[in-house]
């Protein structure tokens, strides 16, 4: 049974299985309009719908396997690179976040422990190092084997060839 006639089963609009999943209404769209369900969204479904996100899994591999896509390689690649991004800045602001947080703990570990030798110090320029390159990965500036990169390599592989 698919996500779609799960909701009409219930008799409700895609709105209100937005409202009831957390989901928004672009996605259950998407989704019901042949798009593979992430993770997250598939165990929000599966528990408004009272099932398993294996289940879940279960019916839309058999959906995909009967429909075709409609999306484009393109499209998917672009989308696949904005959800990578977006993955990529929140693993960011997780990491700064707990700098922020640990960091002044270990000061206070550091004074009221051995106050004589500074050891946090060098936990922090290490891991302040860490966070310089996680910046300069994530925007762009430390992209030494990107996209463009592979491209190069490829087209130059594949003339050598010919």
């Amino acid at each position: 049974m698919s996500i779609q006639e799960r909701r009409l089963e219930m008799g409700w609009s895609q709105e209100q299985l937005a409202q009831h999943s957390g989901l928004s209404v672009r996605t259950i769209q998407r989704i019901e309009g042949g798009r593979r369900a992430g993770l997250e969204s598939l165990k929000c479904l599966a528990a408004v719908f009272e099932t398993t996100v294996s289940l879940l899994m279960q019916e839309q591999t058999m959906a995909d396997t009967s429909t075709p896509t409609t999306s484009s390689p393109v499209a998917d690649e672009v989308e696949r690179e904005a959800v990578e991004y977006v993955q990529n800045l929140r693993a960011f602001h997780m990491h700064w976040i707990a700098f922020a947080i640990i960091m002044p703990a270990l000061y206070l570990m550091n004074m009221s422990i051995s106050p004589d030798v500074r050891w946090f110090e060098w936990v922090g320029m290490a891991w302040g190092g860490a966070l310089i390159l996680h910046v300069a990965v994530i925007f762009g500036l430390f992209n030494l084997f990107g996209a463009k990169w592979e491209q190069k390599e490829f087209r130059k592989r594949m003339n050598d060839r010919h």
